[in-house]
C-alpha cells in the first residue's frame, strides 16, 4: 500500500520547516560576527540604521507580495496600534541592548539572556494566558531564577544585559501573541512606526557632523544598509517555520542561537566567564535541560 499523498506532503513541510528554523536560529547565533564589524560606530547609530533599513526592506517585501492591505488596518484600529507601538519600543530596546553588548565584549552575557528567554516566556504564558505548567516546567523556571538571583548577590548587581534581553523579548512575544497579527504585517508595522524616529536621529547626527554613513568608509556604510535584510531575513524564515513545525520542535531548535553566541564569545572574541557568570550559566543550562528533558521531539 502506497503512502498517502497528504502524509508525504506533511513530511516535506516538516522537513522544510525544520531547516528554516535551524537557518533562523543559526543566523541569529552568528549575529555577533556581523555587529563586531562595525564595533567602532556608536550603538545608537547602528540601532537607528537597523530600524530604518529593516522598515524599508520589509515594506518592499510586503509590496512585492501584495500584502499592503494588511498593514493599513493595523494603524486604524486602536488596539492593534497600541500593540505594535509597544512591540516596536520593546524590540528597539532589545536590538539596541544586544548591539551594545556585542560591541562592548559582553556576548557571553547576551547569550545567557537568550537561554533565559524561553523559560521566561513560559512563565509569562502561565501568568497572563493561563497556560498550564507541569511540575518540571515550574522547577526549571525556579532553578533559572535562583541561578540569576545568586549571581546578582555574588556580583552585587543583576546581569542586566541578560535580564534586559530576556525581559524585553519575552514581553515582546507575549504582546504579539495577544495581538494575534499576521507575522509579516505586524513586524512591518512595528518597524514603520520606529523608522521616522530613527531617520530623525540619523539626520540630526549627520547635521552635527558625527554620522558614520556619509563618508569615505564605504564598508561601514554598506554594512549599515545591509543591517535591514540581515535583520529581516531570519524573522521571515522563522515565520515560515512557525506555521509548519510543532512548537516543541521550535523549543529545541531555539537553543542553537545562544549556544553559537556563547561559543563565539568565548572562542572567537576571547571573552572569559567570571565565577558568578559561570554559575549563572550552569544553573540556567540545568534548567533548560530539565525543561527539554521532559519533552520529546515531535515528528
Amino acid at each position: 500500500m502506497g503512502t498517502p499523498k497528504n502524509t508525504i506532503q506533511r513530511a516535506k513541510e516538516l522537513r522544510a520547516g525544520t531547516w528554516a528554523a535551524i537557518a533562523s536560529y543559526g543566523m541569529w547565533g552568528l549575529f555577533p560576527l556581523y555587529w563586531k564589524q562595525i564595533a567602532d560606530i556608536n550603538a545608537i547609530q547602528i540601532l537607528c540604521h537597523r530600524m530604518f533599513w529593516s522598515a524599508l526592506f520589509l515594506l518592499a517585501v510586503v509590496m512585492a507580495r501584495g500584502l499592503t492591505g494588511q498593514i493599513i488596518p493595523i494603524f486604524r484600529q486602536k488596539q492593534s496600534l497600541v500593540s505594535v507601538t509597544a512591540c516596536g519600543a520593546l524590540i528597539s530596546v532589545n536590538w539596541g541592548t544586544y548591539i551594545w553588548a556585542v560591541n562592548s565584549e559582553r556576548v557571553t552575557e547576551a547569550s545567557l539572556g537568550y537561554y533565559i528567554t524561553p523559560l521566561l516566556s513560559v512563565a509569562l504564558g502561565g501568568i497572563f494566558f493561563k497556560e498550564k505548567m507541569d511540575k518540571w516546567t515550574a522547577q526549571a523556571i525556579i532553578i533559572a531564577t535562583l541561578g540569576v538571583a545568586l549571581t546578582t548577590v555574588m556580583i552585587g548587581k543583576p546581569p542586566w544585559v541578560a535580564v534586559s534581553l530576556a525581559a524585553t523579548f519575552s514581553v515582546y512575544g507575549a504582546i504579539k501573541k495577544k495581538a494575534d497579527l499576521d507575522a509579516l504585517a505586524g513586524l512591518t508595522a512595528e518597524t514603520l512606526l520606529a523608522a521616522p524616529l530613527a531617520l530623525v536621529w540619523l539626520l540630526w547626527a549627520h547635521s552635527g557632523g558625527w554620522s558614520c554613513f556619509f563618508g569615505p568608509d564605504i564598508k561601514s556604510a554598506t554594512l549599515l544598509i545591509v543591517a535591514g535584510p540581515v535583520t529581516a531575513i531570519p524573522l521571515l524564515t522563522f515565520a515560515y517555520a512557525a506555521v509548519r513545525i510543532p512548537l516543541q520542535r521550535i523549543g529545541f531548535v531555539q537553543y542553537f542561537s545562544p549556544t553559537i553566541q556563547l561559543l563565539i564569545g568565548l572562542m572567537a572574541f576571547g571573552e572569559r566567564l567570571s565565577l558568578p557568570m559561570a554559575l549563572a550559566f550552569a544553573t540556567v543550562i540545568m534548567a533548560v535541560a530539565v525543561y527539554l528533558g521532559t519533552r520529546r521531539l515531535s515528528t
